[in-house]
């Protein structure tokens, strides 16, 4: 057989197996966009001598009203019994998802807890080339589309207790640790008011938590100098779609991708006990853009971070 027909054979088992590749990965993708996960963090900020405190960390649950084993996946969190809820956003995805959020929560809302809203609270998603977010961010914001019953979220939350955080402060006493709150509305849409937030945090708290939904530098940078012990984010979704070993390719803000999900430093080359800096948790998230359902080793996740005294 000549060299000229053994060629053509080459390049479509070629084809043939990079489209093969593709399926699989597209497939693996729709399964671990699924497999909800809890991930357990122990972070060392409380005085020495405290008792800990099982804080829950939920970020950027997208829900809609058909997804109905995410539905019970979060109700099944109320079995940890956490000492406290932190909610960074991004909840909705669908104009009717509302009570089915309050529903999934239920069992959480009789804890205290604390919340920011995020830019998927407030506008319907729209179909977009995902490819996008792997580019530099040109500064458009979907605001074009219809908003969410982001009223009726918020008004569930506070009915329950939570401390709506939205350019603003709080504080709660949780098993005798005083802890005083700061928190700014979405980074990502600009709606954050760092100036309502600005200046030393509470000297006299046990405890000084920053909330915010995306971890924009501005908002950390701020909340780090103000002496915030932790700031707690998400938006992130932790990269999405990962390279091998959950290593992201972009965070959708200007966050450096080494920090998409997990604990970290801010500032990054920061140690414990530095004047000006903090502690940083960005969660993965629960869920995605209900039209690219996708995740790669990547996956949805709920936090519990165990709060222990310091060394």
């Amino acid at each position: 057989m000549t060299p000229t027909r053994i060629l053509p054979r080459l390049a479509g088992a070629g084809l043939g197996a990079g489209v093969g590749a593709g399926l699989g990965l597209a497939a693996y993708g729709v399964w671990e966009a699924r497999a909800y996960t809890l991930r357990e963090v122990t972070v060392p900020v409380l005085p020495p001598g405290s008792p800990a405190l099982r804080v829950l960390h939920l970020s950027d649950i997208h829900m809609t009203p058909d997804q109905r084993a995410k539905q019970e996946w979060l109700a099944g969190l109320a079995a940890l019994e956490p000492d406290l809820v932190i909610n960074t956003g991004d909840n909705l995805a669908h104009r009717r998802s509302v009570p089915v959020v309050l529903e999934a929560l239920s069992g959480l809302l009789g804890v205290p807890g604390a919340y920011v809203l995020g830019s998927n609270d407030y506008y319907s998603p729209s179909l977009r080339n995902p490819l996008r977010y792997l580019l530099p961010d040109d500064g458009r914001r979907h605001t074009d589309v219809p908003q969410l019953p982001w009223p009726d979220l918020k008004a569930g939350f506070d009915e329950a207790g939570w401390l709506d955080l939205t350019n603003g402060f709080g504080s709660l006493v949780v098993n005798g640790t005083r802890i005083s709150f700061a928190g700014v509305d979405d980074p990502h849409l600009e709606y954050d008011d760092l100036s309502r937030v600005a200046g030393p945090a509470d000297p006299d708290a046990d405890l000084r938590l920053a909330v915010c939904h995306a971890p924009y530098l501005r908002v950390l940078d701020q909340f780090a100098r103000d002496g915030y012990d932790a700031i707690i984010a998400g938006h992130t979704h932790g990269g999405q779609v990962c390279l091998p070993g959950g290593r992201a390719l972009t965070t959708n803000c200007d966050l450096d991708p080494a920090r998409a999900r997990g604990l970290h430093r801010h500032p990054a080359d920061s140690s414990p006990g530095d004047p000006g800096s903090s502690w940083l948790h960005v969660s993965a998230g629960l869920g995605t853009n209900p039209y690219v359902r996708v995740r790669v080793a990547c996956r949805p996740e709920a936090t519990l971070l165990t709060l222990v005294a310091r060394t």
